[in-house]
Parts: structure tokens; sequence; C-alpha cells
């Protein structure tokens, strides 16, 4: 029943967010008639809008960070990745910090604040189509890929990773590249998201697609990545992450389900799952005692 609760609420919340932009709403109607009357064409429309990250991330987009810190641009595959680095730091190890699916780096920033009191240099980065970075579309496996260059990246420039730091759909992605050995000593996943064919149903849910239709976009962003969704669930990726790995996750969260936060728990052997109440989804990342508690992990 609380599984049920919790997916309702979801539900209401994602519904809330599209329904507030006109040109959603227009867009909505216009996938129903094209789901009638042109399958094909609904799944294409579909799809794009499925990759584009929402909220448009030009309302996330800074004009100027911190004097503390610097931004750089690096190309990745048709887009962009930015990254963000204290312009004076030591040459101590990286704790690099992602953000989830429609996020941005500066949601990052209080967890890297307190990961640098602790003497480690955190790197943050922001994803394409996210924030400063190029791209109008993105994908999960897009942001796997991305942890892997900018990991590699670093550890070219004499870098050691000593830990990676992500939120939601980051987290969903950090979990997979730590499974293929992404080398870190340490990993933290902040209400990761268990299952991403869930975000499949939930999107058909909110336009009102068929079963039809949101199979068929699966299959189509899964042909176009080469890699299937299942393969980023806890099940497929828990037994091969061999290093230490902390998973917090808040019992009300109403995006992730707190059992989302469970499965990779159970599912990784070195792991221990931190619970918290009423913190939901995003404020989980600006709370004292969870800031603490991963800077505390990681040193």
């Amino acid at each position: 029943m609380g599984a049920q609760v919790t997916t309702r609420s979801a539900v209401q919340a994602t519904s809330t967010f599209y329904q507030a932009s006109p040109g959603i709403r227009a867009f909505r109607m216009g996938l129903a008639a094209a789901e009638r009357m042109w399958p094909a064409l609904a799944v294409r429309m579909a799809t794009r809008l499925f990759l584009t990250p929402l909220p448009p991330k030009w309302l996330h987009r800074r004009g100027s960070w911190q004097k503390d810190w610097r931004a750089e641009s690096w190309p990745f595959e048709d887009a962009s990745v930015t990254v963000y680095s204290p312009v004076v730091a030591p040459h101590a190890p990286v704790v690099l910090l992602v953000h989830g699916w429609g996020g941005h780096a500066a949601q990052m920033l209080p967890l890297a604040e307190s990961i640098a009191a602790q003497g480690l240099r955190p790197v943050l980065l922001e994803m394409p189509a996210h924030g400063a970075s190029r791209g109008g579309a993105s994908t999960l496996p897009q942001f796997a890929r991305a942890i892997e260059y900018v990991v590699a990246r670093l550890q070219q420039q004499g870098f050691v990773v000593r830990a990676l730091v992500a939120h939601s759909l980051g987290a969903t992605a950090s979990a997979f590249v730590t499974a293929r050995g992404l080398p870190v000593q340490r990993v933290v996943l902040i209400a990761p998201a268990a299952s991403p064919p869930e975000y499949t149903r939930l999107f058909a849910q909110v336009f009102g697609l068929s079963e039809g239709t949101r199979a068929a976009m699966q299959r189509r962003i899964e042909a176009r990545e080469g890699i299937l969704m299942p393969q980023f669930e806890p099940a497929a990726v828990g037994s091969r992450i061999r290093v230490p790995t902390l998973v917090v996750h808040d019992r009300g969260d109403s995006i992730n389900r707190f059992p989302d936060g469970q499965a990779y728990a159970q599912a990784i052997r070195e792991s221990k799952l931190s619970a918290t109440e009423g913190l939901g989804h995003r404020k989980i990342l600006k709370d004292a005692g969870v800031i603490g508690e991963v800077a505390i992990f990681v040193a």
C-alpha cells in the first residue's frame, strides 16, 4: 500500500509540473492526436520529449559562479559537459559530484563545500543538455558515458579520483559505471532511481500514452543507445560493485521511492543505507546531517 501511495505522489507531482507549461499542454494534445492517427510519429514525439531534461536548462544557467570556482566546457559527443572545480585547492584526491535528471551542478555545492573542508578536491559535473552544457537532449546511458569520460580526463591530468557522489538519475548512472570498474574508492548514491523503465511508465501515465507507445519508445531509446534499460537496475549492477557504498534516501521521497534506495543497499555487498525523514527528493542535498555524513564517508 505504501508503494502505491508513493507512486501516485510521483505521478501527481510530475503531472502538475508538465501541466503548468502551456507549451507542454499543447504538445500533449498533439501527442494524443498523433497516437490515434500516426502511431510511429507519436513514438518519435514521445521519445524526443522524454529525452529533453525539464525544467529547461536555461532556468539553471548562472551568469557567473563564485570567484573561487572555475568553470570549463569540455566537448563531449555532440554536446558538451561543464566541469566546475575550485580555483585554489591542493592537488588532493578528487571527489566527483553529479546531479540528477533536470538538475544542475549548483545543487551539489553544499556537499562540495563540506567535502573541500575535509581536504579533498570537489569537482562538479554538469551533464549535456543541463545547466551551462550544450545539447538539447540526453539519456541515462549518456550520463554514464559522461562520468567515465570525465574521470578518465581527470586521471589524465594527474588526479586520483577518490569518490563519486551522485543524486537521483546521476546516482543510477554512477552505480552502473562503478559496476563496470570505474576506478574510485567510494561511492555515495543519494536518492537513486532503481528502475529506469519505471520512468517510461510514469511518463506514459502523465501523458496518457498507451502501453504500445510506451514500449515502442523504450525500444527506440535502447536501440539508439545500444543498451537495455534493465541493465541499470540494482539486481544487474549490485553484485559487481566492490567498493564501500553509502546509499542515502528519504522515506518520503515522491520522485524515487524509498524502496529504490533499499534495493541498491540490498544488492551491494559493501553498502550502508542511511534513511532520512521529511527531506523529500531535493532538500536532502542541503540537509546538514546528510552533508556531514557524506563528507565523513568519502574522507
